[in-house]
């Protein structure tokens, strides 16, 4: 091997150094879009400015427009499209023609102390270490003035009522809003978002500089610094190193890599990693995920000899035993000062609800999902959301519970099942005063003598409705003709009886036991025809509608619905307050009210609903500003929109000169809205 050493020999050695006096300050720059022979050395510069701290250039250059290449009236287009006509100072082409072209830069690496800037001269290397890596590439900036001077030329051509609409607009109303304290969480969030750090690179400010070409006298003066300026030994101890440290720059130890655990959901738990927490952890994130759970589902969950005494005791501490299976405690699932997603109800409200459906569950195993609503008279999101942790839907039967009772649980641990029990009691103790239950429907049934649910088949229970229909056909006849008679002779008011169209479903308001969106009716029987009171709207409803309508002015009947359902939300529980509310009484309510079906002209592209497009308006309130409403109403019975000259010349016309701009104020405001210039009734906007 020692003739291998004779066939490398050394040709030359270079002494190499280092030059730190633009360590800090040198940059390279690339322009990856532009060939390596098309310099920009012989450009003009026009400026550049730079932001230090990021790293982030910008370069103005200027273009020959007397080169045979450039397009004339493509570049008076471009500079008319970005500064328009006028002449301003602040135009970005001040030749009315394009004559300059920016470059921006974005950083190629952001580790760069692996490159260096080298120069050769007579016989050394001297290494200056780069600041940074830049490349330069094409701004079009200049693209999005364009575009916003489109924007306001179209807005200028538009026409309408721009003006107008900006006083209307100093007149809105505002809200004044309190910000919450931020959490360190929050804060550490909000530092890492895109928007802070968008904002936070805004604010360093820019430095502008001055470009010298390659061949002026401060470019070579400022060259002589990629110089090392100390040739001495004790000035470059960087490069002196001996033989051990130099092998070990070029191979370092190798270091234990650490295992980087892959990042997931937040709401997303390995079992590996569910295996690190405590027991009581693991059986309580078990619970809360899956929510329905035999005992020994759950054992299996575990780690493998997990004592089960222990087990027993954490699971109680978080469900509890329904049929033998275990169900995650509300409580858990619905923490202190915690809200429902769908509706918004208070923790304390949810848990009292799903706590009756799970005793419920403890007495049958089938649920009818009214009656659960009649009864904790929850939103209908919320009691389906009940019903779906712990059942499943059967068609013609209810809700039955999810998984068979596991009789031998019970049978192992009576103990448990006993403890269970004792505590169902004190809940049933609790359900019966929150929910006014009598004590012989609480007691009705045990939960150790459940019953096994028959199987009926479809033809069986149409063969037995049909046999009972026929043996009552006579006595229902009587009664329906008792009924009729009567409804004639003492109805105060007559309401028309009209079929409801295909496109028209009656508002689902009404539940089973007469009772409405979970509260019980007022007491008077519900007309079997019509589906709604015999006797006419109540005072209570009369006095809704009517506040509601001196409130808004004009409601479609989609709104009217949803303000009655906030309305009856709002109310304690326990209220009676309506009876079974169908759409015919709640707009026979309406007309009752002063107020008066219009017919707007919806185009025909309209994806407005039905309800969307009943629009119902004040007629009558005994004040002078009625003349107003109605001579607007009137033009938006043959106008689907308007603009705010026309409703001032039509009140002009029928009123007289008296009519004030505050006039046409206040009536806009109180009946319409404004979109793109025009003004449409509130509500017939669809968004």
């Amino acid at each position: 091997m020692a003739s291998g050493e004779d066939d490398d020999p050394i040709i030359q050695e270079i002494d190499v150094y280092l030059a730190k006096s633009l360590a800090d300050k040198l940059y390279l720059f690339q322009y990856p879009v532009r060939p390596a022979s098309m310099t920009y050395d012989d450009v003009t510069h026009l400026s550049a400015k730079i932001k230090p701290k990021q790293q982030k250039m910008e370069l103005e250059m200027a273009i020959n427009t007397m080169s045979p290449n450039y397009c004339r009236s493509k570049g008076e287009q471009i500079a008319l499209n970005v500064d328009g006509t006028a002449s301003e100072d602040s135009n970005t082409y001040s030749m009315k023609m394009m004559d300059k072209q920016s470059f921006t830069s974005i950083q190629a690496t952001t580790n760069t102390s692996r490159y260096a800037a080298a120069v050769f001269r007579k016989g050394e290397l001297h290494l200056t270490p780069l600041h940074g890596i830049l490349q330069m590439r094409p701004s079009f900036s200049y693209l999005d003035k364009a575009d916003s001077k489109h924007r306001e030329r179209e807005a200028a051509n538009e026409g309408g009522d721009s003006s107008q609409d900006e006083a209307e607009d100093d007149v809105k109303q505002i809200t004044v809003r309190f910000s919450r304290p931020e959490s360190e969480l929050a804060r550490q969030r909000r530092h890492l978002s895109y928007e802070f750090l968008q904002k936070k690179q805004a604010e360093e400010p820019w430095v502008h500089l001055h470009y010298h070409g390659m061949k002026d006298g401060r470019s070579d003066h400022e060259r002589q610094y990629l110089f090392c300026q100390s040739m001495g030994v004790s000035e470059n101890t960087e490069l002196v190193k001996t033989p051990r440290e130099y092998l070990a720059m070029l191979m370092p130890p190798i270091a234990e890599e650490k295992i980087v655990k892959p990042v997931g959901p937040s709401n997303v738990l390995s079992m590996a990693q569910l295996r690190t927490l405590p027991l009581g952890e693991q059986v309580r994130t078990l619970m809360k995920n899956v929510k329905v759970m035999p005992f020994a589902n759950l054992m299996g969950l575990l780690t493998s000899g997990t004592d089960s005494t222990a087990v027993l005791r954490c699971v109680q501490q978080v469900a509890m035993l329904v049929q033998g299976n275990w169900v995650v405690k509300s409580d858990v699932l619905y923490p202190k000062n915690s809200y429902s997603a769908f509706s918004g109800v208070p923790a304390e409200v949810l848990c009292r609800g799903r706590d009756y459906v799970m005793w419920r569950f403890t007495q049958e195993r089938f649920l009818l999902r009214k009656e659960v609503a009649a009864v904790i008279k929850l939103p209908p999101e919320d009691v389906k959301d009940f019903l779906e942790q712990m059942s499943l839907s059967r068609v013609n039967r209810g809700w039955e519970f999810v998984l068979p009772s596991d009789t031998e649980f019970v049978r192992k641990h009576p103990d448990v099942a006993q403890r269970q029990y004792m505590l169902w009691l004190g809940i049933q103790a609790k359900l019966e005063k929150v929910f006014s239950l009598s004590k012989e429907d609480m007691m009705a049934k045990r939960p150790d003598s459940q019953a096994e649910a028959v199987q009926v088949s479809g033809e069986q229970r149409l063969k037995a409705a049909r046999e009972h229909a026929r043996d009552n056909q006579t006595s229902l006849q009587k009664d329906l003709e008792q009924r009729r008679q009567g409804a004639a002779n003492s109805a105060a008011v007559r309401v028309k009886e009209e079929p409801l169209s295909d496109a028209e479903e009656p508002m689902d308001t009404s539940l089973p036991n007469g009772s409405l969106n979970g509260y019980p009716g007022a007491g008077s029987p519900a007309d079997p025809l019509n589906g709604h009171n015999s006797h006419g709207p109540t005072p209570e409803l009369l006095d809704f509608v009517g506040a509601t309508f001196r409130k808004h002015f004009v409601l479609t009947l989609s709104e009217v619905k949803r303000l009655f359902n906030l309305h009856l939300a709002s109310l304690p529980p326990g209220h009676c307050l309506f009876g079974g509310i169908s759409d015919h009484l709640l707009q026979d309510t309406i007309l009752l009210s002063h107020c008066r079906q219009i017919l707007v002209p919806f185009p025909a592209q309209s994806l407005a609903a039905a309800d969307e497009q009943k629009v119902f308006v004040v007629w009558e309130t005994g004040e002078t500003f009625d003349k107003h409403r109605q001579v607007l109403f009137e033009i938006f019975m043959k106008n689907y929109r308007v603009r705010r000259s026309v409703v001032q010349t039509r009140l002009t016309q029928e009123l007289g000169d008296a009519v004030t701009k505050a006039d046409i104020d206040r009536l806009l405001k109180e009946c319409c809205m404004s979109y793109g210039g025009m003004w449409y009734l509130k509500g017939t906007v669809q968004s």
